[in-house]
C-alpha cells in the first residue's frame, strides 16, 4: 500500500517554510531586516532555539544573511539574476535599451490584465495608494521622489497579479533600472510637459484598474510604455545630432 508513517513537522522546519513564503511571495524583500531574535521568536510563537535553526538553514542556502551587530536580512536573492558580464552588454548598447522597454510592455500588459482580474481589494487598495503619492510629488519641483514612485507603481501592480515568477524576474529587472544599467530615468521626470503626461498615463492605469477592467488596463501600460519608448528614442536622437553639432563647431572654430 502506497502510504507513509505521519511524523510531527519539526518546529524549525514550519518557521523556515513560513519565512521561505514570504521571500517567495515577495512580502520580505531583498535587503529587508527581520525583527529582532526576541520579537521574532514571540509573533511566530516558537523558542529561540527553533527560531535560530530555522535563520541558520535559510542562511545556509542563501536566502538570509546575518551582518555583525546589525541582525538579519533577507539576501539579496535578486543580485544573481544576470551576470556582471551580461550587465556590462546591457549598458554599452542601445538596443538592450529597447528591448527592455519591449519586454516590461509584454510582461506588464499581462501583469495589469491579470491584475485586473485576479488582484484583491487590498491589491487595489495598494495600487491606488501609491498614485496617491505619486500625485502629491508632482506638485514638487525635484522630481526625484515621483521618479521613485514611479517604479512602485508598476512593481505594485505586478504584486497583484499575483505571479510569484514574474515578480521576482520583474524586480530583478527594475533593479537594473535603478542602478541606470538601461538608461537615466530621470531623463524622463526634467520637462514639466512630459511629468504631466506621464502622470496622466498612470492615472489612466490606476483607473482601469480600480474599474477592474483588464482589457483596458493592459492598453493603458502598452500606451505607456510606447511613450516611453518614443521619447527615449527622441532623446537619442537629440544627442546624436548635439554631437555632430559641435563636431561642425569645432570645426568651424578652427578654420578661424
Amino acid at each position: 500500500m502506497p502510504f507513509q508513517p505521519v511524523t510531527p513537522e519539526k518546529l524549525s522546519t514550519t518557521v523556515t517554510r513560513q519565512i521561505e513564503k514570504l521571500i517567495l511571495q515577495g512580502i520580505l524583500r531583498p535587503g529587508e531586516r527581520l525583527p529582532s531574535e526576541r520579537e521574532l521568536s514571540e509573533r511566530l510563537a516558537v523558542s529561540r532555539p527553533s527560531l535560530r535553526e530555522a535563520i541558520s538553514d535559510l542562511s545556509d542556502r542563501g536566502l538570509l544573511t546575518s551582518r555583525a551587530g546589525a541582525g538579519v536580512y533577507v539576501a539579496d536573492v535578486l543580485g544573481s539574476a544576470f551576470s556582471d558580464a551580461l550587465i556590462q552588454l546591457f549598458a554599452n548598447h542601445d538596443e538592450a535599451v529597447f528591448d527592455y522597454l519591449s519586454f516590461r510592455r509584454d510582461m506588464e500588459g499581462l501583469a495589469a490584465e491579470r491584475a485586473a482580474r485576479l488582484a484583491s481589494d487590498t491589491d487595489l487598495a495598494v495600487i491606488g495608494a501609491v498614485f496617491a503619492r505619486m500625485e502629491a510629488a508632482h506638485a514638487k519641483r525635484d522630481p526625484s521622489d515621483e521618479a521613485a514612485l514611479d517604479a512602485e507603481f508598476h512593481l505594485s501592480i505586478i504584486e497583484a497579479s499575483h505571479n510569484v515568477i514574474m515578480l521576482h524576474m520583474m524586480r530583478s529587472m527594475y533593479q537594473l533600472l535603478r542602478e541606470g544599467v538601461f538608461y537615466n530615468r530621470q531623463i524622463m521626470f526634467r520637462q514639466k510637459t512630459t511629468r504631466s503626461v506621464l502622470l496622466d498615463q498612470h492615472r489612466a492605469i490606476n483607473l482601469a484598474l480600480q474599474a477592474r477592467d483588464p482589457e483596458g488596463a493592459r492598453q493603458a501600460v502598452v500606451d505607456h510604455l510606447g511613450y516611453v519608448e518614443a521619447c527615449l528614442a527622441d532623446n537619442r536622437k537629440a544627442e546624436a545630432h548635439e554631437a555632430v553639432a559641435r563636431q561642425r563647431l569645432e570645426h568651424v572654430g578652427g578654420k578661424g
